[in-house]
């Protein structure tokens, strides 16, 4: 996966969007099978929770086939992105005290992780106005840089592929 820019009025509009319509869905979707389930099927005790919760599973199957299915469609790129993204830094997170043990030694691919996860972190935050780590951040990239410095080494933030990660 390689860093994109991304424009943050646009993804936040997007992302917006594709919420409302995911709650709105899942609203009319689920209320409306267990009403028409409730209406074939009455129950004399007056509890329909298992009809209610059957209507919110098949919307939520629903709402994840179609999300699936325009995945690809433009007005979603940044969207998806976003959500690739925070899979891939999720990845390196599990994995992050391996990575800094290799990091420490001096495993190129270690310190390509940590340069992406730093770099995608900052994007991230930066898009969803999330900024209260930054200072931590901005403490481990130093970190980073002093290592990156000690190998004498330059990374290409190009050369990152999540299929690296399985190394850790």
């Amino acid at each position: 996966m390689q860093l994109l820019e991304i424009d943050k009025k646009r993804y936040r509009k997007h992302l917006n969007i594709v919420i409302g319509l995911c709650i709105v869905a899942l609203v009319v979707g689920s209320l409306g099978i267990a009403q028409i389930l409730i209406a074939i099927y009455p129950s004399a005790e007056g509890t329909h929770f298992h009809w209610n919760l059957f209507g919110v599973i098949v919307t939520v199957i629903a709402i994840g086939v179609v999300l699936k299915q325009y995945k690809a469609h433009p007005f979603m790129t940044e969207v998806v992105y976003v959500w690739e993204l925070k899979k891939v830094l999720n990845v390196i997170t599990r994995k992050m005290q391996k990575i800094q043990s290799e990091a420490e030694q001096g495993n190129v691919q270690a310190l390509l992780a940590l340069q992406f996860s730093y770099s995608g972190s900052r994007q991230l935050w930066t898009l969803d106005d999330n900024t209260i780590l930054m200072d931590e951040l901005a403490v481990e990239q130093a970190k980073l840089n002093a290592l990156l410095e000690k190998f004498s080494l330059q990374l290409d933030l190009t050369k990152f592929d999540k299929i690296d990660l399985q190394d850790f």
